[in-house]
């Protein structure tokens, strides 16, 4: 903590800031006020964080994960691969850590299926049937969704298994497959239909032949990017797509003792400790810029430098002859860009993953009318998720966005929002969303410590040698003391803060859950309230119809 930090420990507040409200006119008045966390405004899903936390802070789990559901299908899986941007962004960071959102999140999802809760507020059938092309993240929260909304729903998938990149891509270290098979399967009790093994070729006929009202496509980028290295006698090269997707199946590639990987994403990542766990003696990550510039998350990076994953900063590829690897050192010029230096250094290694990003197969498009495309393959969309075809819809890492399992999920649920308004013959339009409630923003009394409680993992010397998950769940009590460390920012958690300091009794209890209502016959407008309101959700507004010391007259 620092010092400013620390001296804020206590201090009270000032009520020389509004107390001019106050006289024989009251010039300003309270309001109370829902304004927009950080952490809820960072969710690629959407997530209601502040709401569900509230509620599992008060014990009642099965309520939390019913609003979380309704923005996410699947917490258990979110709680472990999502790359949580809301605990980036969590006001609770200035003070000591981040709220451990995704632990509490990963907590509420894993109760869920061991209880066998199930979703409710669900539509009644409208007639309308809806047709998704994937059973990736994005497919499957779009099915979620639409299926909540009344319509019939049905999957083409084209592998042998629903889940996509959840199932194919991510380890099953960071994704066990029992928690992802369990929440799939609750999608589908809901009445959703998969059909796997079916690979659209036609979408157009297939639409017609089925009788789909709709179509919404989450094929997602499963086609690992190549680069031209000139080879005099290449070894082994891999994508790391399929070598993920074959270890996954059960069908792992033979690697030898020493494996190179070339790339610095989070892919590049579980390629290099998945190598590991399949027994290399050697992973090393050959990328061509220094540590701050790698795409890969930090924590990822640093997960597998503990697995014994070595890095090897500012180095490219230049040519291969069987085992050797010639690589061109490389330095930054002023304007942070690799530049090459001449310099060739020779590595050892027995085989190459290329780890250099994935792009979309969407050839199968090609003959659609209207549909637009980009240089990867990815299909353009308008803010409807619509493609440039009625009716045809597209999400996911197909169309250019952020590429993440949260990311997709969230596209899933704004693309069944705008769907069910196309079969309704309607628009959806979007609700304007509250101001975002900063650190500063906030009126902390008195601040206390109270350090994060972080999931325990297995050892990594144990953890590299099997596909065993290495972080494990929170226990209630520990997901309760996380849940309690969310200052509520901009909501009202009932403190009574403002009950209890308001000098004129003008604020009135309206009972659990209802808040509270003021008096204006009693309120003086002395901000009080204001100020105690550790949250922030009440602001002070000019009084309707009273001039200001400008002379200007203020209405409501």
């Amino acid at each position: 903590m620092n010092d400013r930090k620390r001296d804020e420990l206590m201090h009270p507040p000032d009520l020389t800031q509004h107390a001019r409200g106050t006289g024989p006119i009251r010039t300003q008045r309270p309001l109370y006020v829902d304004l927009l966390p950080p952490c809820n405004n960072a969710c690629p899903a959407g997530e209601n964080i502040q709401g569900w936390l509230a509620l599992a802070q008060a014990g009642s789990y099965e309520k939390a994960w019913q609003v979380l559901m309704e923005d996410n299908p699947m917490p258990s899986v979110h709680g472990r691969v999502c790359y949580h941007p809301c605990e980036d962004n969590c006001n609770r960071n200035e003070v000591d850590s981040t709220v451990n959102i995704h632990a509490v999140e990963r907590f509420l999802g894993d109760l869920a299926l061991r209880e066998g809760w199930q979703v409710k507020k669900v539509a009644p059938p409208t007639g309308r049937r809806v047709l998704v092309v994937g059973a990736g993240p994005s497919g499957l929260s779009a099915a979620f969704h639409l299926s909540r909304l009344g319509h019939a729903v049905e999957i083409h998938e084209a592998g042998p298994l629903p889940g996509g990149m959840m199932h194919f891509g991510i380890p099953a270290y960071r994704m066990p497959r029992e928690e992802l098979e369990q929440e799939v399967e609750r999608i589908e009790a809901m009445g959703v239909k998969m059909v796997l093994n079916r690979r659209v070729q036609d979408v157009l006929a297939e639409k017609e032949t089925g009788g789909f009202d709709a179509v919404f496509l989450a094929i997602g980028s499963h086609l690992g990017k190549r680069t031209e290295i000139p080879a005099r006698d290449a070894g082994k090269i891999l994508d790391a797509v399929s070598f993920l997707r074959d270890t996954a199946t059960g069908q792992p590639p033979e690697l030898g003792r020493r494996v190179a990987i070339y790339g610095g994403g989070n892919t590049a990542m579980d390629s290099a400790r998945t190598a590991k766990r399949l027994g290399a003696e050697e992973a090393l990550i050959v990328y061509r810029r220094n540590p701050e510039q790698m795409p890969a998350h930090a924590f990822e990076v640093e997960e597998a430098i503990k697995e014994g994953v070595k890095i090897n900063w500012l180095r490219t590829i230049k040519a291969i002859d069987q085992t050797r690897l010639q690589v061109e050192v490389m330095a930054l010029d002023q304007e942070g860009r690799p530049q090459p230096t001449g310099e060739i250094e020779t590595l050892e290694a027995d085989s190459l993953i290329l780890a250099l990003g994935q792009k979309t197969d969407s050839a199968f498009l090609q003959s659609v009318p209207g549909i637009e495309f980009r240089s990867d393959g990815a299909v353009a969309v308008g803010s409807n998720f619509m493609t440039g075809y009625p009716g045809l819809f597209a999400g996911g890492d197909m169309v250019p966005s952020e590429r993440t399992v949260t990311a997709a999920v969230g596209h899933g649920k704004k693309a069944a929002r705008h769907i069910d308004a196309y079969l309704r013959g309607e628009q959806y339009v979007k609700p304007l969303k509250h101001d975002i409630i900063g650190f500063d923003g906030l009126h902390l009394g008195f601040l206390t410590d109270a350090e994060q409680r972080k999931q325990p993992s297995v050892d990594p010397e144990r953890r590299a040698y099997g596909f065993e998950e290495i972080a494990k769940g929170l226990s209630e009590t520990e997901a309760a003391y996380e849940s309690r460390r969310c200052f509520s920012c901009g909501n009202c958690f009932e403190c009574d803060g403002c009950y209890g300091a308001c000098p004129e009794d003008a604020i009135i209890k309206l009972g659990p859950g209802k808040r509270y209502r003021f008096d204006f016959n009693r309120c003086t407008g002395c901000a009080v309230c204001f100020e105690y309101c550790p949250c922030h959700a009440i602001e002070m507004i000019p009084e309707p119809g009273v001039a200001d010391a400008t002379g200007k007259d203020h209405h409501a």
